[in-house]
């Protein structure tokens, strides 16, 4: 296909994605930036005149809290060792160390943390390991909902996807922009990862296709992967059905069917705002009062009221006339705080989240023990969000370690040669602290146990969210312990340590 010029990436042949989602993503990335124009309107003088316009940017703030929710830096991560599949005797696998490096050295947590974020306002995250060969390590590669869109899926998920790339480069004081297309296909049992570059000098065309090596020097046109399962990327949206676009695997941002609701809250801000500004003392007083005193000995007029003041307006009035008049109105303090509180409970509605999550005037805040509570819509929510966290954080890991077996390095040896876990062997411990009381849990599932209503390894997976295998092996560390500090035991140690074995 060498020679292709897009205008959009619509016009590859490759890639057919709705233009409405296009347009729903890009109008979801602006409002996310807080772009909007300037309002317009006519003066006293019949004069157009532009200002700012103020909003608040409820897309964010909704986002940012149920990204702090979902996932934080105490998340836990455990790989147990597959002994079906015979690999070693460790609690923790060869997997769980490797990834555990990766993890760390790539700042998983805190990246993912930063990410969420964006992923809940617009829709989508995609993340895709590869192998660094300058360091041997495996790097991760990061793209919002507008950098990556499917080629293929199915119910199951997305089988196979483009992301883009975009950056820039100066050429004689022109700015130039290249776009990189990285195409991830299957054919047959073999996975391939297909590199396009384009250039233009227009920032919203995709430009003409390229040489790699304009701007990768090192980068290959082509790559094979043998012995993946799944694809080597993930992708991570928001719980819920793309109700927008019922056929498109494309996820959608919490606010995505809220957007009436912003635009009402920004338009009462706004406008609540505009009458703060023009809500400021005016005062008309007849023109002779603003005139200015005779001077003597030649000096200047003196001002009868001081300069710096504002609040006076000059008006012609009659003699009959008062000769000072106030005209300050009223600014509507209640009556727009009560419309923004309003519409914020609209939106609470439509996002699912517990009455009082939103406040303007800050008097109806829920308190962190109404927001934990088991009823709670807020919590109830925010499960459904973690769940697919959750299924992310195990295809991530799948993919790097299939990525780091099959990849060897310049010195012939393999990054990683263990067992590929499946995702029971893999837990994700989201650090439910802040919601739920591990004391109670852990008497209520202690108690459960001691009346025989749950075996001691179900009631370790509930409260600790480890896998299977590492709860068998914490049961089989506390019964060693239980019997080396049985006073029996004890007493034949002292015996034998005494008078040796005997007969």
């Amino acid at each position: 296909m060498a020679g292709l010029e897009l205008k959009t990436l619509n016009d590859h042949p490759k890639i057919n994605i709705d233009p409405k989602e296009l347009a729903r993503i890009k109008s979801s990335f602006s409002e996310y930036r807080g772009d909007h124009p300037q309002i317009e309107y006519f003066n006293s003088q019949g004069k157009l005149e532009k200002r700012d316009y103020m909003y608040i940017n409820m897309m964010k703030l909704s986002a940012e809290l149920l990204s702090g929710l979902v996932f934080n830096e105490q998340c836990e991560i455990n790989i147990s060792a597959n002994k079906a599949e015979g690999t070693g005797t460790d609690s923790l696998s060869d997997a769980h160390k490797f990834i555990e490096h990766v993890f760390e050295h790539n700042d998983f947590k805190k990246n993912l943390m930063r990410y969420l974020e964006p992923t809940f306002a617009t829709g989508g995250l995609t993340v895709r390991p590869y192998v660094n060969h300058d360091n041997g390590e495996i790097e991760f590669s990061w793209a919002l909902a507008d950098a990556f869109y499917p080629l293929r899926s199915n119910s199951n998920g997305i089988s196979e996807g483009v992301m883009i790339f975009t950056t820039t480069k100066m050429k004689e004081k022109k700015t130039i922009y290249y776009t990189l297309l990285e195409f991830h296909e299957w054919k047959n049992d073999k996975y391939i990862v297909k590199n396009e570059l384009y250039k233009s000098s227009n920032a919203s065309e995709i430009g003409k296709e390229t040489l790699l090596s304009e701007i990768y020097d090192e980068m290959e046109e082509t790559a094979e992967i043998n012995g993946l399962s799944r694809p080597n990327f993930n992708y991570l949206k928001p719980a819920g059905f793309n109700n927008i676009s019922p056929l498109s695997p494309l996820g959608l941002g919490i606010t995505d069917n809220s957007k009436p609701t912003l635009r009402k809250i920004n338009n009462t801000y706004d406008q609540f705002n505009w009458e703060i500004e023009m809500g400021q003392r005016t005062v008309f007083v007849n023109d002779s009062v603003l005139q200015t005193m005779p001077a003597e000995n030649g000096k200047p007029p003196k001002q009868v009221f001081d300069p710096k003041v504002n609040v006076y307006k000059s008006m012609r009035m009659s003699d009959k006339e008062k000769a000072i008049v106030d005209v300050t109105g009223d600014i509507r303090t209640q009556q727009y705080i009560a419309a923004i509180n309003q519409s914020l409970k609209t939106l609470e509605m439509q996002l699912q989240l517990s009455v009082g999550t939103f406040s303007f005037d800050g008097k109806s805040v829920k308190t962190a023990t109404e927001i934990v509570s088991e009823n709670s819509l807020t919590y109830r929510t925010r499960n459904n969000h973690v769940n697919e966290v959750e299924k992310f954080i195990k295809g991530l890991i799948v993919s790097v370690l299939e990525l780091a077996k099959f990849t060897n390095l310049k010195e012939g040896k393999r990054l990683y040669t263990g067992e590929i876990p499946s995702f029971e062997h893999i837990g994700v411990d989201f650090d439910d602290g802040i919601f739920t009381d591990k004391e109670a849990q852990l008497n209520f599932y202690g108690k459960a146990k001691s009346l025989g209503f749950i075996p001691a390894v179900e009631a370790i997976q509930r409260v600790f969210k480890v896998p299977k295998e590492v709860a068998e092996d914490w049961v089989r560390q506390m019964e060693a312990e239980q019997f080396a500090m049985d006073p029996m035991e004890i007493a034949n140690r002292s015996s034998q340590s005494m008078f040796g074995n005997s007969e």
